[in-house]
């Protein structure tokens, strides 16, 4: 079970941060894995706009996007199981995020991964 020391835990947490503040203001030095997350934004936006139709990006909660473009990222380029990439970005939301956060983002990634496998 993943903990809060875990590193690859500390380490999206991390990325989740920088995402966060890049979604407000463009930073000028990024870490290597949110300038990809970046340089494939285009991509993961639509990925999370296919999903979740009726949330516009620009009205989700920053954090609750900062979480799905990690993890849609990590779904597209990571060899890790989709079901640890999903479970660790619910406990991220469950972390930062709002009440409904945890849920939202099981379910937008839920139909990503759903649709991927199609």
């Amino acid at each position: 079970m993943k903990t809060a020391k875990d590193p690859r835990h500390k380490q999206r947490r991390k990325i989740i941060k920088e995402l966060f503040a890049e979604t407000f203001t463009s930073q000028n030095i990024l870490s290597k894995e949110v300038q990809e997350i970046v340089d494939n934004k285009n991509l993961i936006d639509q990925k999370i706009q296919i999903a979740a139709p009726t949330w516009p990006l620009e009205k989700l909660n920053k954090i609750d996007l900062a979480i799905l473009r990690l993890a849609v990222y990590e779904l597209i380029n990571s060899g890790e199981p989709p079901k640890v990439i999903i479970d660790e970005a619910v406990e991220l939301a469950k972390e930062f995020g709002g009440d409904n956060s945890p849920s939202f983002i099981n379910g937008v990634l839920g139909t990503i991964l759903k649709k991927q496998e199609e």
